[in-house]
């Protein structure tokens, strides 16, 4: 009662425009009070309209009054700025929407401070005092204030619930170990508690250690990347200058072609005109020659004519031969040839350095570690659409179904020559190259008993060409294949041959880890059964290879 008589004071002696303590009061002729300041901006807005009206009755004044201090509520004021330092504290302490309300509290319950879970009551700071001062509330279990207190309370027996069934999981009270629960494995909640707590630390314990395994992860993947950005800022820079020196070089290179073929165009020029010159000369010395012995040939006098001819008809020796001979209208085209044969040779080792930059660069796996797939639907997650490249297929293999499916017919077919094509062995690679996860399945169809087919995988540099195990799935490192026979499995790679047991089916799943160096074949039916692993470092991109005796059949199934 003393507080809300505290709370009633401070409301009363309230500035209703600022909603503080009043402050040097004053009393408007209507009888309500305000802070001086306030009443008095509140009436300046008003100056143009000539007219003043009280914020609290909206009665009018004219004119604006004259406002005087009331000294009786400003004593009362003061005093209760002295003695209602506590009620505004207790302000503070009224519960709003998102707090838990004292539940003893009556009218406009305080916050409560703590939760009793033997009274099953949350209590405020001054309700809460009986806690601490009688005797047999000091053995109460306090805890900081919940809601979900009558969650305690048993909805069969309305019992606290203090023990727990194991068999069902779930807290009980007492009368319910004795009934429905009866036989059950019960404990004691608190012996539960324990237990589980210190589960609850083993498992916190785990998170931590995770945690700072992974922290340490983070730091050594941005090491990684700062490596990463460092050594490709040096190699951009270091190409760079070479570039510049290439391209300097190529312009110098450019300059004396330039200037040696303008060198030489200036010499031929000048030594064909010069020719032509001294051919036109001649050519003027013939026509004088011939309107001489012209005029000679019109001559009528006999005698004259003859003794003029002697010393007109002899003509001089030509400097020249009577024929020039004109090389073939090529010229210069040696030296665009030469050129063009350089660039030429530039491409390639342009092309051949930048597959080899390509394949030295090396890749990053910064992808957290995940579980190997156990189950098909795990399997499918990866699963890649594979064709095949027919400018790698045996002349005996025919490619159809989108150069999904291959099947050896055992005559040559009609194909162009290609260097990446297999020569002797029937065999087969993909299109796509194959690098992270990837699944993919092969079906087997067709082919008698004793036909193999080898689902392989290979490197793209493995030869193509003879009998040589060098281009043989499985006879060498750069590839690896599962042997299936009607009647089992084998597994081959660098000559060595593991036999393989499992479950024989049509159809083989392939599961590759490029990172992780993991290479899996599974028999695949109603479940997957793992007919072999491979463990090992993959230097290059994998392609996908399939080798087929003759009549055999196979395809890269749809997923």
């Amino acid at each position: 009662m003393e507080q809300k008589a505290v709370q009633l004071d401070r409301e009363t002696f309230s500035c209703s425009i600022c909603l503080d303590l009043l402050k040097d009061p004053v009393t408007t002729p209507c009888g309500h009070s305000y802070c001086k300041n306030c009443i008095n901006d509140h009436w300046d807005t008003e100056d143009e309209k000539r007219i003043y009206n009280c914020p609290q009755c909206r009665k009018s004044f004219t004119p604006r009054p004259e406002l005087l201090k009331n000294t009786m509520l400003a004593a009362l004021v003061e005093q209760l700025k002295k003695t209602g330092l506590q009620a505004a504290a207790a302000d503070l302490c009224y519960a709003g929407a998102e707090d838990v309300a004292c539940d003893v509290c009556t009218g406009r319950k305080l916050r409560a401070v703590k939760s009793c879970l033997v009274c099953l009551v949350s209590y405020c700071e001054k309700h809460l005092q009986p806690h601490f001062d009688v005797a047999q509330f000091k053995k109460h279990k306090l805890v900081e204030p919940s809601e979900k207190l009558q969650e305690n309370i048993c909805s069969r027996h309305d019992e606290v619930m203090k023990m727990f069934c194991r068999t069902d999981q779930q807290c009980i009270c007492y009368l319910c170990s004795v009934d429905e629960h009866k036989g059950h494995d019960t404990v004691s909640a608190a012996a539960e508690r324990t237990e589980r707590q210190r589960e609850l630390e083993g498992s916190r314990h785990n998170i931590q250690q995770r945690i700072q395994d992974r922290e340490e992860d983070v730091k050594l993947l941005q090491q990684e990347v700062e490596a990463i950005n460092g050594s490709a800022d040096k190699a951009v820079e270091h190409s760079e200058k070479i570039f510049t020196q290439l391209i300097r070089l190529m312009e110098e290179r450019r300059s004396d072609v330039k200037q040696q073929v303008r060198s030489q165009q200036e010499t031929e020029v000048s030594r064909v005109k010069e020719l032509q010159e001294k051919l036109e000369q001649e050519i003027t010395e013939l026509k004088r020659k011939d309107a001489e012995l012209k005029k000679l040939s019109h001559t009528e006098d006999h005698n004259q004519f003859l003794h003029n001819y002697p010393s007109l008809s002899a003509l001089s020796e030509s400097t020249h031969s009577s024929s020039i001979n004109i090389r073939p209208l090529n010229y210069f085209e040696d030296v665009t040839a030469a050129v063009s044969e350089l660039r030429d040779k530039l491409q390639d080792v342009l092309s051949q350095k930048q597959t080899n930059v390509s394949l030295t660069v090396t890749e990053v796996d910064v992808s957290l570690p995940e579980p190997e797939p156990k189950t098909r639907a795990d399997f499918l997650r990866y699963s890649r659409e594979i064709t095949l490249d027919p400018n790698t297929a045996h002349r005996w293999l025919i490619l159809s179904e989108g150069n999904r499916k291959v099947t050896n017919k055992n005559q040559t077919q009609s194909c162009s020559r290609h260097p990446d094509r297999f020569t002797y062995w029937s065999q087969v690679l993909s299109r796509e190259s194959l690098t992270g996860r990837c699944y993919w399945e092969v079906k087997r169809r067709g082919g008698g008993d004793g036909v193999v087919i080898e689902v392989a995988v290979a490197y793209k540099n493995i030869s193509r060409a003879g009998k040589s195990d060098e281009s043989a799935f499985g006879c060498n490192n750069k590839s690896w294949r599962l042997d299936c026979e009607t009647d089992g499995y084998e597994f081959h790679h660098s000559k060595v041959h593991t036999p393989v047991s499992g479950r024989l089916s049509s159809r083989v799943g392939v599961y590759l880890d490029h990172s992780a160096g993991i290479l899996s074949f599974y028999s695949v039916s109603d479940t997957m059964t793992l007919l072999h692993r491979v463990q090992t470092t993959f230097t290059q991109p994998l392609y996908a290879g399939l080798y087929l005796d003759d009549g055999g059949s196979a395809e890269f199934c749809q997923l």
